[in-house]
């Protein structure tokens, strides 16, 4: 990297670092997460991201040139090849053969109970098992072949006894489709990585460098579904107590690299799901949902880590438990939220972000975009701890109002 690059890139990387510290800034940081906005505005589309990455990805280059921030949330390519091979049955993407799914769109969840509430006490007792068994044939079409490697006492060494069940001709077509699905998901990556590299030479840091996700929603989104999870927070509150903690704890466990690894960028994303106000009641929200979540973020924190917490949907009751955390730690991402009440209310302990309207940006005037930047601007800046993103994101924004937004970031102090 460039000198000057490599200036510009840790410029970036301590302005953020002192607004998660509540210092007031010389420079607005700037860290919205754009995502297909990219792809469209320069001639390659979602549906590339699963089937074309370099096209893509050149696409991501081009939009960063013309529109600089002070790190990217960029989350990469997933192969779309790699997930037919596997028969995804939980997401529809883009490119998939047969799919309704416009090209210029993201993937949709089919959200399906992939784990039923009698199963419970299985899944806490044999975590390893259930996915194997159950959870894994359940989601892949063509992995069933893992249903039944089960194990059994051996009285002798046999190998054709003990070895059975991991050499049935089903495990041994499932390992076949295994190894393709590796591969080229080992291919997204690599070209993912180039692509992170490209924007690193550019001067622009990632803004996380790791992903964990809250123990309810995992739960939610890919076991119970949220009816489901309706329903069990009044009948099976205990186990789902019990889940959350084992969650927990294996999230912690994942996270241990940030003990070792030397990373420019210390910061792990939390993309919360069913946190929501209405949802839970409080007393739930607090049980459930929060002191999980929180633990996991304590954790980060000792190891001198930032959690990133990017609430979906209203939060305007959640406020005063976001505080329970120590002061200068934090990231809270609002979507949609009262962003004065979340400046009095969590400004004095954590950093904010978010909030503009990502609608706004496809269907609005210009007008109103700059009207709303400067809002955010007067509301959130001063005082410090506040980071300039959008409510979620983006995915066709007009280049009009893109421009209206970052003119008035620039200009507007």
């Amino acid at each position: 990297m460039e000198t000057q690059k490599m200036d510009l890139f840790n410029e970036r990387i301590q302005r953020i670092n002192d607004a998660v510290a509540l210092k007031e800034t010389a420079k607005l940081p700037v860290v919205p997460m754009f995502d297909g906005v990219m792809y469209r505005l320069f001639g390659s589309s979602y549906r590339d991201s699963y089937y074309d990455f370099r096209k893509c990805g050149n696409a991501v280059i081009k939009f960063y040139e013309q529109y600089p921030v002070d790190a990217q949330l960029w989350l990469g390519f997933i192969s779309g090849k790699a997930n037919e091979i596997a028969g995804n049955t939980f997401i529809d993407w883009p490119g998939r053969p047969g799919t309704k799914i416009s090209e210029h769109s993201t993937h949709q969840v089919l959200e399906r109970e992939l784990m039923y509430p009698e199963e419970y006490p299985e899944l806490l007792k044999d975590f390893t098992g259930f996915m194997q068994n159950k959870y894994v044939p359940r989601m892949f079409s063509n992995l069933k072949g893992f249903t039944n490697i089960k194990y059994r006492p051996a009285n002798v060494l046999n190998t054709a006894y003990f070895m059975g069940p991991l050499c049935s001709s089903e495990a041994l077509e499932a390992y076949k489709t295994l190894t393709e699905i590796a591969k080229l998901d080992a291919e997204a990556a690599v070209v993912t990585n180039e692509f992170y590299g490209k924007l690193a030479d550019m001067g622009i840091p990632p803004f996380i460098t790791g992903i964990s996700q809250v123990p309810f929603d995992i739960l939610g989104d890919y076991f119970r579904g949220t009816v489901g999870m309706m329903e069990d927070l009044f009948e099976y509150s205990d186990e789902i107590e019990a889940v959350c903690e084992m969650f927990a704890e294996q999230q912690i466990e994942g996270l241990q690299y940030f003990r070792s690894a030397q990373l420019p960028v210390r910061r792990v994303g939390f993309f919360l799901h069913k946190g929501m106000d209405g949802f839970m009641s409080p007393a739930q929200y607090e049980r459930l949902y929060w002191k999980p979540l929180k633990k996991i973020m304590n954790a980060l924190i000792d190891m001198d880590v930032t959690p990133y917490i990017f609430t979906e949907g209203k939060y305007n009751t959640r406020l005063e438990q976001l505080t329970d955390v120590p002061k200068g730690k934090v990231i809270y991402h609002f979507e949609d939220v009262d962003m004065k009440q979340a400046k009095k209310i969590v400004g004095s302990v954590a950093c904010i972000s978010g909030n503009l309207p990502s609608a706004m940006l496809e269907f609005g005037k210009k007008e109103e975009v700059v009207n709303y930047c400067k809002y955010l601007i007067d509301t959130c800046a001063p005082g410090g701890g506040y980071i300039f993103d959008t409510s979620s994101s983006l995915e066709n924004a007009t280049k009009e109002n893109l421009d209206a937004m970052f003119n008035t970031l620039e200009t507007y102090r």
